[in-house]
């Protein structure tokens, strides 16, 4: 306090770090080193890191500023001094824990997967092990390969993506941490983060999915497109329609292995198989199907499946001579005893 009390009596400058900066312009904390790096904005550079003196950002500000065709400055009021004054607030708020965010979004959706959950831990422990005190799209990137057996993960791998290369073209782009930000500090989603949720969201939306996961978060990641993550895929010639296609594909195929499975017998397979047993969904009518939680939907489920078969024959029979039921709505087989559609959940006309 007496510090600041003599450097502004002498005219001295609070200097911001590149993270206060960041948080101020609703921006990544990379997007400000960029400019720093690319002597677009002067900064003093201390040990590993920036500061940022306020009159330096005003004046990359204005020279940013493009001015509309007509503006009254009758009483007008200088915008700078007022960002400035929200700084602390703003800083004290920080930025939206995963946790937090995790929360909201299956309150809203109500479909975020154990894999979908688990990629967003995994991003936090990726940025602590870099000293990042934030998650940015290069985590969840991170996050999704090291998770390693949803459909995003898979889609990469077949797509030759490997995560020591994300991680070494990472710390090639921004670096690590100066120190260790320690188990205490609070961590956070960036605004670019927080964008490739929204976009997960709606591209599990547009492909008429009822659950988030893995392979919504990685078309999210692409979408975005401006991220760090984004540009360390397109560098590795990873584009978006040939992601959308392949995670499409291995969908399909998890979809349709795990009908065969309850096709062959669904008691049998989870007796000699304990993975199957954890990862079946429970029979529909059953109590289990009303009580247990959603299971990960990295389509070990019915609802993963995006393009239900469509059929028109009558009454066909499983290899055990059961009678299956063909849904009205999506057309989906079941087994005969089923009450709701496996694939969309909607009743069954027991005839």
């Amino acid at each position: 306090m007496e510090f600041d009390k003599e450097a502004n009596s002498a005219g001295i400058e609070r200097l911001m770090t590149s993270d206060e900066v960041a948080e101020l312009l609703h921006v990544d904390p990379v997007t400000i080193r960029r400019l720093i790096n690319k002597g677009d904005l002067a900064a003093y550079r201390i040990g590993s890191d920036y500061r940022i003196a306020p009159s330096d950002l005003k004046a990359y500000l204005l020279h940013q500023r493009m001015p509309a065709k007509t503006e009254a400055t009758a009483g007008s009021v200088e915008p700078f001094g007022q960002l400035v004054q929200w700084l602390r607030a703003m800083w004290q708020e920080r930025l939206t824990a995963p946790a937090e965010l995790v929360k909201k979004e299956r309150n809203r959706f109500d479909r975020f997967t154990e894999r979908a959950r688990n990629v967003l831990s995994s991003a936090s422990e990726e940025a602590k092990a870099l000293h990042h005190n934030y998650i940015g799209t290069e985590h969840l990137l991170l996050g999704l390969l090291r998770e390693g057996e949803g459909i995003g993960a898979q889609t990469l791998q077949k797509l030759g993506v490997e995560a020591d290369k994300v991680r070494e073209a990472v710390i090639a782009i921004i670096g690590r941490g100066s120190q260790d930000i320690g188990d205490e500090q609070p961590r956070g989603l960036t605004p670019r983060a927080k964008k490739v949720i929204e976009l997960a969201v709606d591209e599990a939306r547009r492909l008429g999915h009822d659950y988030l996961g893995t392979e919504h978060l990685l078309l999210g990641l692409l979408r975005e497109g401006e991220g760090i993550a984004a540009r360390i895929l397109v560098d590795m010639g990873v584009v978006l329609p040939r992601v959308r296609e392949e995670a499409l594909r291995l969908l399909e195929q998890r979809t349709a292995s795990w009908r065969v499975k309850q096709y062959q017998g669904p008691q049998k397979q989870a007796s000699t198989n304990p993975t199957l047993q954890e990862s079946m969904p429970a029979e529909p009518g059953s109590p289990q199907a009303h009580s247990a939680p959603v299971q990960d939907s990295e389509p070990g489920s019915a609802q993963a499946e995006s393009t239900p078969e469509q059929t028109s024959e009558p009454a066909p029979t499983t290899q055990q001579g059961e009678q299956t039921l063909t849904c009205p709505q999506c057309g989906a087989k079941n087994p005969g005893a089923a009450s709701h559609c496996l694939n969309c959940n909607a009743p069954l006309s027991q005839e």
